[in-house]
């Protein structure tokens, strides 16, 4: 039985993929908040997992550092194994539609655009969770950020119209600094013809010169923002920090779940169409319904799973 005058123990399981990874960094900071959690990352690596241990909820031999959990939260194929494993330690979360049946663990955080049927045991989200925190409030600055990603499943790659959207902007908005940067997908030619837009009015900041708290710095400092769509993560991160967001025109592939995905966020007004671009650099942007998908998790997940503790008061959302 928990001891309610202590802080829930989260256990958050890691493949180390750096979309995974940072959807389990964006839950546990709010829960850290919101419910005093201590969190204890695993890299489900270090504890591989037959698949009779999975089916039979026979765990391995953990650290003994490792407190009892109070709840187990995985995100990433690589970790299911160990996650059902466990499953007889505390409860269990999935990030993510997993391949197995959602009755196997006790809960599951799941985007809306995967189309899973509504369940008491199933959160649907609007994109994936992540790690931004909205603004209070947006730079009066024209400052402006582009993301660039690169080639995916899920939208056709075109350099060419990419840059020709880039070069547009910045043309049709002289007085706008602008800062951009590339991704670990973007095609070489690509980042070399980025590479040449640097000027004293624009920034081109290679990937590899990026940090963890990178994007969260250049979000605040920033007005305006534009994504190119092949990346849900990048797109929520963008629409999560309240700073008004365009998205660069690619071609979608059919049947795209992500593609759905980014269309919900757009039919939602969280983010805006290329042909809108003067909606997202006016100067006075509306400002949209709020994207904090973290924090409505953490929250469903406090309430659901760790209501037994005592939970400092509720911190005001900006």
């Amino acid at each position: 039985m928990s001891n309610h005058s202590q802080a829930p123990v989260v256990w958050l399981l890691t493949d180390n993929k750096p979309g995974h990874k940072n959807q389990l960094k964006g839950l546990g900071n709010r829960l850290r908040v919101l419910t005093g959690a201590s969190l204890y990352w695993i890299n489900a690596a270090d504890y591989p997992v037959p698949l009779w241990r999975a089916f039979l909820g026979v765990a391995p031999a953990m650290d003994a550092a490792f407190p009892k959990p109070d709840l187990i939260v995985a995100a990433g194929t690589g970790t299911h194994r160990l996650l059902l494993s466990l499953r007889r330690r505390g409860k269990t979360l999935a990030l993510m539609k997993p391949a197995f049946p959602l009755g196997w663990v006790d809960g599951a955080i799941i985007p809306a655009h995967d189309e899973v049927k509504a369940a008491n045991n199933i959160l649907q989200t609007e994109g994936v969770i992540n790690t931004i925190t909205p603004l209070a409030r947006l730079t009066s600055k024209p400052e402006a950020l582009i993301l660039v990603g690169g080639q995916s499943e899920h939208f056709d790659w075109d350099g060419d119209a990419i840059l020709n959207q880039i070069t547009d902007l910045i043309a049709r908005y002289p007085q706008w600094r602008w800062t951009i940067t590339d991704s670990r997908r973007t095609p070489e030619s690509t980042t070399e013809r980025l590479a040449e837009l640097e000027s004293p009015k624009i920034s081109v900041v290679h990937h590899s010169r990026t940090h963890d708290d990178w994007l969260s710095h250049q979000l605040s400092a920033s007005r305006a923002v534009w994504v190119t769509p092949d990346s849900i993560s990048m797109v929520c991160e963008a629409a999560t920090s309240g700073v008004p967001t365009g998205l660069l025109n690619l071609n979608p592939r059919a049947n795209s779940r992500v593609a759905n995905g980014i269309k919900r966020l757009a039919d939602r007004g969280l983010v805006a169409h290329w042909a809108d671009h003067a909606s997202v650099m006016a100067e006075q942007a509306e400002r949209h319904e709020q994207l904090w998908e973290a924090d409505r998790a953490a929250r469903w997940v406090a309430g659901r799973f760790l209501a037994s503790f005592q939970k400092p008061p509720k911190e005001p959302r900006p």
